[in-house]
């Protein structure tokens, strides 16, 4: 008996640690972060190469995937006013209409896409859709069915069950529109009505999307084609969804390409994309952020910037933002950047959704992508990139235009928030590997 009884307990005691083992393993899953500290060109007194070196997109394309081509038109369609060039080009149709969206709600911009994908699918165009299944849990039924029985092809993506639970942190965070495998439209936009506006009034959000042409279209609707194939076991490949014409560059236009971010165990291409980006900047680094959340070694990466010299200026949200927590964190990092040199501005009419940067006014990004531990470590992301000075300048000026109706924080004032403000943000900031 006793025997029996020393048994049950060893059991017991056995099964705990096994659970407790397995709960450790999540946890550390769930709050794993990225391991660059730095960047460095060891030999080379200049440092890393400059976005004018040729070496440094080589180096990017090396490390992360991403490929340049030539000869993209490319525009920037900020705010509300993405849908009116957006509802043009998919009406517009001839052939297939490919959308990925993360979060989505109903309203005026949802009801909308539904009716144009309608009509399209009933012409005979192929639409394909694909849905988060997390961030476009608000649609009702009946709207996807609707969508559904007028032969559009809807696919959820990374429906959480218990056997997929250990990726239930993976999120794809992609915004994806490709119309006849011609036009792309990438950004922080998606299906929702606060989208809708100005950016410059409370509840009309300020955004920043991308409308092109060219070769870069190609690498796009590759990254739907990756969310299409998870999610239905279906690759799609061929002339229809990849024309043959569209890798055709030219010597003109703007040199660009889609950087599409996948989560890796260790190092990824998203925190190497940032890092190398960080690193090449020798006069200005305009950042434009909605959940602005670096973890130590990127604060180090934008303080050492700042010490060679370059302008370093960071726009952020303000107390108007949708995510408090996220809020909060990244005030608990002010105070390091403030003393560094670095200019922090709080965008103060509306939530500012922006993910944008631009390097030295020749290389930027405008994507979905945000600056935290969640975009550079766990999600999917997509951005157009371009390395031209034309569309520098545009993004230089759109920035500098976002200052005048922004807060700059001062760092002798922010040293005297209230006691409690240091309480909170030391709190959010526990959770930063999550945000």
């Amino acid at each position: 008996m006793r025997k029996v009884l020393r048994l049950k307990r060893v059991s017991i005691v056995v099964g705990l640690l096994f659970v407790g083992a397995l709960a450790l393993v999540g946890i550390l899953s769930l709050t794993r972060g990225t391991p660059v500290k730095a960047v460095v060109a060891i030999g080379d007194k200049n440092g890393p190469p400059t976005v004018t070196d040729s070496l440094f997109s080589r180096s990017m394309a090396l490390y992360t995937g991403l490929q340049l081509f030539k000869g993209n038109a490319v525009q920037q369609v900020n705010n509300g006013a993405v849908y009116t060039d957006l509802w043009r080009d998919l009406r517009a149709a001839k052939h297939t209409i490919t959308v990925q969206m993360y979060y989505s709600r109903p309203g005026v911009v949802a009801d909308t896409m539904a009716a144009i994908l309608t009509e399209r699918a009933r012409a005979g165009v192929r639409v394909l859709l694909v849905l988060d299944a997390f961030g476009s849990q608000n649609l009702k039924k009946e709207w996807a069915d609707s969508l559904r029985a007028a032969g559009v092809e809807i696919g959820l993506l990374r429906q959480l069950h218990w056997y997929s639970l250990h990726n239930a942190s993976d999120r794809s965070h992609v915004r994806v529109v490709v119309v006849d495998g011609k036009i792309g439209y990438t950004g922080g936009f998606g299906l929702a009505d606060y989208w809708l506006g100005d950016g410059k009034h409370k509840d009309q959000w300020r955004d920043s999307n991308a409308r092109f042409e060219g070769p870069a279209v190609m690498a796009l609707q590759a990254a739907f084609a990756a969310a299409w194939a998870e999610c239905t076991g279906e690759l799609i490949s061929g002339d229809i969804y990849f024309p043959k014409a569209a890798f055709l560059p030219d010597n003109g236009g703007v040199e660009a390409g889609v950087f599409f971010a996948s989560p890796t165990t260790g190092s990824t291409p998203a925190e190497r994309f940032v890092a190398l980006s960080i690193a090449s900047a020798r006069k200005t680094l305009y950042v434009a952020n909605s959940y602005f959340v670096p973890d130590d070694d990127f604060r180090k990466l934008l303080v050492s910037a700042r010490q060679r010299g370059v302008d370093v200026r960071i726009l952020t949200v303000s107390d108007e933002t949708d995510v408090k927590t996220t809020l909060w964190a990244g005030r608990g990092r002010y105070e390091q950047l403030l003393a560094a040199g670095i200019r922090i501005y709080e965008y103060q009419p509306a939530m500012m959704h922006s993910k944008t940067f631009v390097v030295d006014g020749i290389w930027g990004s405008i994507g979905s992508m945000n600056f935290d531990n969640r975009s550079l470590a766990f999600n999917n992301e997509s951005n157009l990139v371009f390395l031209d000075s034309t569309q520098g300048a545009h993004m230089n000026a759109t920035f500098i235009d976002d200052l005048t109706r922004s807060k700059e924080i001062n760092l002798e004032e922010f040293k005297r928030r209230p006691w409690f403000h240091r309480v909170i943000e030391n709190g959010a900031g526990l959770l930063s590997r999550l945000l």
